[in-house]
């Protein structure tokens, strides 16, 4: 791809705004608004930050990781910056949307890059019924929560909570469960992109349930629809020996 002009955006960390002001001045200074692609300083919270913030704009995504978990970035090196973006494989995700209906009236929509959680709010846990595509599949599932997470975040929270790695080209969905009490022995389900799944909560009174889009929540949900949505395409860059699709495979076979 051709780079005429980036701009950077970075955590708040010290390392990364001294690099964010040696790159700018190494570089040029071009507004997220009207560069040819972003390139965040951090870790892979910054990065989702980022996207966020600049979903709109429908640039690529460059990161370089100066943070703690960097599996979307890539590794840090202020040298010959336009040439590796200019060779960097891209790699498309969709986010996820979420509709969430709250008790005494009212919904809230978020898109989620990672993953749509679903978390109990006190010491009980959440009694939710769980449908997907019209048909219910599990009447009532006791748990602390539940997750459903795109390939790009199969390897954040849902890895934690023992969910299965999704290559990041595949077409599929990971519904991953928190600790599951009742059914004990269900494992979670992998489910087509083009699921959509409707979560009620059982006893939302008794048994209040949050439900979170990567950085929002909404709290004392009654029901919560998620789905692909396909009208939103972000594209990240990453370099020939780092590509994603690489790193997702690696990512299951580590000891």
């Amino acid at each position: 791809m051709t780079v005429n002009t980036l701009a950077f955006v970075a955590s708040p960390a010290p390392d990364a705004q001294d690099t964010l002001q040696r790159l700018r001045k190494r570089y040029g200074e071009t507004a997220p608004e009207k560069a040819d692609v972003i390139v965040a300083l951090g870790g892979d919270g910054l990065m989702l930050q980022a996207m966020h913030e600049y979903l709109k704009r429908g640039v690529p995504f460059y990161g370089m990781h100066l943070g703690s978990v960097g599996f979307l970035m890539n590794d840090f090196n202020e040298n010959g910056l336009p040439e590796r973006i200019a060779k960097a494989e891209p790699a498309r995700i969709h986010p996820l949307r979420m509709r969430a209906s709250v008790r005494g009236g009212g919904t809230a929509e978020a898109l989620a890059i990672n993953e749509v959680s679903l978390l109990r709010e006190t010491r009980q846990a959440a009694k939710l019924k769980i449908t997907v595509d019209g048909k219910t599949r599990l009447e009532e599932l006791i748990c602390d929560g539940v997750l459903v997470s795109t390939p790009a975040g199969s390897t954040a929270y849902n890895l934690s909570a023992h969910g299965p790695i999704l290559p990041i080209d595949c077409s599929l969905l990971a519904l991953t469960p928190i600790s599951a009490f009742r059914p004990r022995r269900w494992r979670g389900a992998i489910l087509p992109h083009t699921a959509k799944l409707r979560i009620d909560i059982l006893e939302a009174d008794k048994r209040p349930v949050s439900a979170v889009a990567d950085h929002t929540e909404v709290r004392s949900v009654e029901r919560v629809d998620v789905a692909e949505d396909r009208s939103i395409a972000i594209t990240l860059l990453f370099d020939a020996d780092r590509n994603l699709t690489e790193r997702v495979l690696a990512e299951q076979f580590l000891p």
